[in-house]
């Protein structure tokens, strides 16, 4: 199948270029606000449009400074630890997203002991409107012809002409947009969609993602300057892994602290 070539940038306008990653972005905030706003006058919560706002200007920063922080830090650490000037080139690319979600729970914490209430409360709020988001910036990747997969004989198969070798590979960047979110957003949603113990939304979403990213991973080519880790698996895997085992505990930990105790 071939690869759809697309101007990764969407608007010139004389020397300031617009590209479709950076829209991508701003679709996933705006997406997360529309969803936040539905889910305040939808589901009742002590969340007011204000603390909203609040919340997505908290996230955005989150996501960039631990983007960029955590692909630092699990990718490239010791190129910028070289060269830390570079983590401010934000242009040449690079950003984690498991180093994102630290950065978002951080912000989050924050925002939470301001406001007054417990993190897993923001986390229930925020963890359905999340995976849009992360559909539009594999969609950028995609766009970018960049984080292809691995070779494929597949009908589906592309070639990708960062690869240059003319090898068919896997879509990958799409399967990522699929399951982590088309698929992500219906699980969580559909979870939320009625009153659950304290923390069991934010579980399923990261057992979710940690699933389907780790098995993604499986199609995805791995970085070049990374290759495979301990036990054959991505760093992807890898930073998956702990998501899901935290989900699980903080799942059980829920449902247990919202049984009745029982009479004797």
């Amino acid at each position: 199948m071939p690869y759809p070539h697309i101007d990764p940038i969407a608007l010139q306008i004389g020397p300031v270029a617009i590209h479709w990653y950076g829209l991508m972005y701003l679709a996933g905030f705006a997406l997360a606000w529309l969803l936040g706003r539905w889910r305040i006058q939808h589901h009742p919560n002590d969340l007011t449009l204000r603390d909203l706002e609040d919340i997505i200007f908290y996230g955005v920063l989150g996501v960039v400074l631990g983007g960029r922080l955590g692909y630092a830090l699990f990718y490239k650490f010791d190129d910028y630890l070289a060269d830390p000037l570079a983590l401010l080139k934000v242009w040449q690319g690079g950003m984690s997203f498991h180093g994102g979600l630290i950065g978002v729970t951080l912000a989050m914490l924050i925002f939470a002991r301001k406001r007054g209430q417990p993190l897993l409360a923001i986390g229930d709020f925020i963890a359905p409107l999340i995976p849009l988001g992360l559909a539009a910036g594999r969609l950028g990747n995609f766009i970018n012809g960049e984080l292809w997969g691995r070779p494929t004989d597949l009908p589906w198969g592309m070639i990708f002409p960062g690869a240059q070798d003319g090898t068919p590979r896997h879509p990958s960047q799409l399967y990522e947009m699929g399951l982590e979110g088309f698929a992500l957003f219906i699980l969580v949603w559909w979870f939320a969609r009625k009153p659950r113990p304290l923390g069991q939304v934010s579980a399923v979403f990261l057992m979710g993602y940690g699933i389907f990213r780790f098995l993604v991973e499986f199609t995805r080519e791995p970085d070049d300057f990374l290759g495979l880790l301990a036990g054959g698996l991505s760093m992807g895997q890898i930073l998956s892994i702990p998501m899901v085992l935290i989900g699980l505990w903080l799942y059980l930990r829920a449902t247990r602290q919202s049984s009745p105790e029982p009479t004797h």
